[in-house]
């Protein structure tokens, strides 16, 4: 009976000291900015008569989650510790290409993968490179997308193209690291819009 009396309370004193053990850290969240004066006012060209819509890319495992990458040495891919995008990053390029699209105010009837709406053409394809590389002991952003553009009445491709984007980062810590990306996502996201105009205005000569 003693030994049981004793054993309780050490228990309980046990169980009650795991409770003032460290609490993980709970990651800082970060959103994907647009540089400032990187967006161009809607442009007064003739809004164009077809629909688009956006899916999100194919991206490989490293890439197709909230983490933000980066590869300090060659052949070596790990994340920033304590740091995590608002959303996977298929998805944040996906919906920046969505508001480059409205911005250029040339493409009225956009919708993304999420609705699953039908649409004219879709811009898919797949997210090769969305991390930070060090080059020379330097950080750069390294943006890499194979494009497609599909007619989905066709059920054909129309054009494909790879974009490819390298933005210095201005320093070492994250948030210089996503200051970048925003900057880099703004440089494709432009490309991409002038690229899915041309194509459909050669289509259709």
């Amino acid at each position: 009976m003693s030994r049981a009396r004793f054993a309780a309370p050490l228990l309980i004193a046990l169980l009650a000291g795991c409770s003032i053990l460290p609490k993980a850290e709970t990651p800082r969240i970060y959103t994907l900015p647009a540089a400032p004066g990187a967006r161009p006012a809607a442009s007064a060209a003739t809004p164009v008569s077809w629909s688009l819509r956006i899916a999100s890319p194919n991206a490989p495992r490293a890439l197709d989650n909230a983490r933000i990458a980066v590869v300090p040495e060659a052949n070596t891919i790990t994340v920033y510790a304590g740091a995590r995008w608002a959303d996977s990053v298929p998805h944040l390029v996906r919906d920046r290409f969505a508001d480059a699209f409205r911005d250029s105010g040339r493409v009225s009837a956009i919708s993304t993968d999420d609705s699953n709406l039908g649409a004219d053409v879709e811009l898919g394809g797949s997210l090769a490179a969305f991390q930070t590389e060090y080059v020379g002991g330097a950080p750069e952003v390294v943006i890499r997308f194979d494009a497609i553009l599909a007619s989905t009445r066709k059920h054909q491709i129309v054009a494909s193209r790879r974009f490819e984007v390298h933005e210095p980062v201005s320093g070492k810590e994250v948030p210089q690291v996503v200051e970048a990306f925003g900057r880099a996502m703004d440089k494709v996201s432009r490309d991409v819009v002038s690229w899915t105009l041309a194509s459909r205005e050669q289509e259709h000569r």
